[in-house]
């Protein structure tokens, strides 16, 4: 079975990696390898070489796609922060 758990254009939260914690829209998606590219997140640096005669190398940004698993829907976050929020407030009135 090749189903994820985010689709094009959901937005997500990076779980792990340099890019921990930032936000982004799911640009594709590739069920069968398990990866999604989530824009701005994952740019790698690729130097190319000139092709012709008078052309110039130069260093482009690409977007490499990451695993699957190392993103969560912004949504989900967002409920976990509140259920921690009233899960902290029911200890405190316990505590008192």
């Amino acid at each position: 079975m090749n189903t994820l758990h985010v689709k094009k254009g959901d937005t997500v939260v990076i779980l792990s990696g340099n890019d921990k914690g930032k936000t982004g829209k799911v640009t594709e998606v590739f069920p069968k390898e398990g990866m999604v590219v989530v824009e701005g997140i994952g740019m790698h640096k690729k130097h190319q070489k000139p092709r012709r005669d008078g052309q110039k190398g130069q260093i482009v940004d690409k977007q490499h796609p990451i695993h699957a698993s190392k993103v969560k829907l912004a949504t989900e976050q967002k409920k976990e922060a509140k259920v921690k929020k009233v899960a902290k407030a029911k200890v405190a009135k316990a505590k008192k």
